[in-house]
């Protein structure tokens, strides 16, 4: 959410991020916003009047009881009563008005860098940098859900009797090779200074609206019946959910945490659950990087955090990209952002493994989330990353790591959390 004060003072500059976001339907959105907070601001000033009026003669009926000047004390008294009838009418215009404007500020998007791309959607963003080549072997690669079977490791029919499509059982050593990956990603993380966290996997409705957009949510978010909750789709969410309407000590910025959960989508839209495979499903398990800093320290945080999951997915033996977000395709709380890709040597193209981003203070406004520094109080930063993701990386580490006789090769970081395994064998071969 915008500080509604660059609406008072550059609308323009609003109304042509809208455009560059190409949200033309939200253009009129500011002007109504404008005017319902000069009206708000117009009834603040008259009950700001009244109350210091009514200050005033009750000072003065005061002084006129101690006089027994009794009658003209009573006529004061009648105008104090009207002041505070109209007190009241105007606070609960104020209510209803500062309901709506804050309505219409949450859909307003937040403006994003000047380095952002401008381009429609998904389509238009822009490759920024390769890290390590790109290699096609001289012998075929399956499909993942083909290269799981070899190991007995996915079985969808079972899940689907259990749970429904969009679910998996992950099993033998491609599950173990998952916990290597989250274990080897927590520990890179803790190693970078980050704070380990596991966090509630389920958040309240005033988080959520705090942390997202509300198609964000209703496309993602799985919501508990007959309470208050939500199963998160991220950590992030409640990770940053956790300095919910705190002043923080500015020396104590900034605050870096790495957190594990399982995480649950409903994977609404275009593309749909996959049915086969993996790679788009209802629950997986994450590990995740958020910060909390000041303003002016948010960029180089950013640019620390998606080379933290590119440097992993390297030490994994998997090339990787970096594919800058175009305008169209950011989300309207993100000031920018990046995804991380990997190489499919089978697709022999790259895929969305991860995504950082920077959010300015829009998080942190609509959450309340401040901190405490010299010169007063101000909105913090916050960013979040995708540090690893449970069944796109294992799709990519089986990939990039297969070999011609269908054994799959352990990463070295990845053998100590296998017990010393330096390769997984289907199990016609063992």
């Amino acid at each position: 959410m915008i500080d509604i004060n660059l609406i008072r003072t550059n609308k323009e500059l609003v109304k042509e991020n809208i455009r560059k976001k190409f949200q033309d339907e939200k253009l009129p959105l500011v002007d109504e916003v404008e005017e319902l907070d000069k009206k708000n601001r117009a009834l603040k000033q008259e009950a700001d009047s009244l109350r210091a009026s009514r200050n005033s003669l009750s000072e003065k009926i005061g002084k006129l009881m101690r006089e027994k000047k009794i009658e003209e004390a009573n006529t004061i008294k009648e105008t104090v009563k009207k002041n505070n009838e109209r007190i009241a009418e105007i606070e609960k215009e104020e209510s209803v008005l500062d309901k709506k404007i804050k309505k219409i500020m949450m859909t307003i998007p937040n403006i994003i860098d000047d380095s952002v791309p401008i381009g429609k959607d998904d389509s238009e963003n822009v490759e920024v940098e390769r890290f390590g080549e790109p290699k096609v072997p001289n012998f075929e690669i399956p499909y993942h859900a083909d290269i799981l079977k070899r190991f007995n490791g996915l079985d969808k029919e079972s899940a689907g009797r259990t749970s429904g499509n969009g679910f998996y059982y992950l099993m033998g050593d491609p599950a173990r090779l998952v916990s290597a990956m989250i274990n080897y990603a927590r520990d890179y993380m803790i190693e970078k200074g980050f704070i380990y966290c596991i966090p509630p996997f389920m958040i309240r409705s005033d988080v959520v609206n705090g942390v997202m957009s509300f198609a964000e949510m209703d496309a993602m978010m799985y919501k508990i019946e007959g309470e208050d909750l939500f199963l998160i789709g991220t950590s992030e969410h409640s990770m940053i959910g956790k300095f919910k309407n705190q002043i923080i000590n500015e020396k104590e910025l900034p605050i870096t945490m790495t957190s594990y959960s399982p995480c649950f989508r409903k994977e609404v839209g275009a593309h749909g659950i996959e049915e086969r495979g993996i790679y788009r499903v209802h629950q997986f398990e994450k590990q995740e990087m958020i910060v909390l800093c000041k303003p002016e320290e948010s960029m180089e945080w950013y640019n620390k955090m998606w080379s933290y999951t590119v440097e992993i997915f390297r030490n994994m033996n998997i090339p990787v990209r970096t594919l800058e977000c175009c305008s169209g395709d950011l989300a309207d709380l993100k000031v920018k952002s990046c995804d991380v890709e990997a190489w499919s040597p089978r697709q022999k193209k790259y895929f969305e493994v991860g995504s950082c981003s920077t959010l300015g203070d829009a998080q942190a406004r609509r959450l309340g989330i401040r901190a405490k520094g010299e010169k007063g109080n101000y909105y913090v930063h916050t960013l979040n990353n995708t540090v690893l993701a449970s069944t796109r990386a294992l799709i990519a580490l089986l990939e990039n790591n297969l070999q011609e006789d269908g054994s799959v090769l352990v990463p070295e970081v990845l053998q100590k959390y296998m017990g010393g395994k330096t390769k997984i064998v289907p199990v016609d071969k063992k």
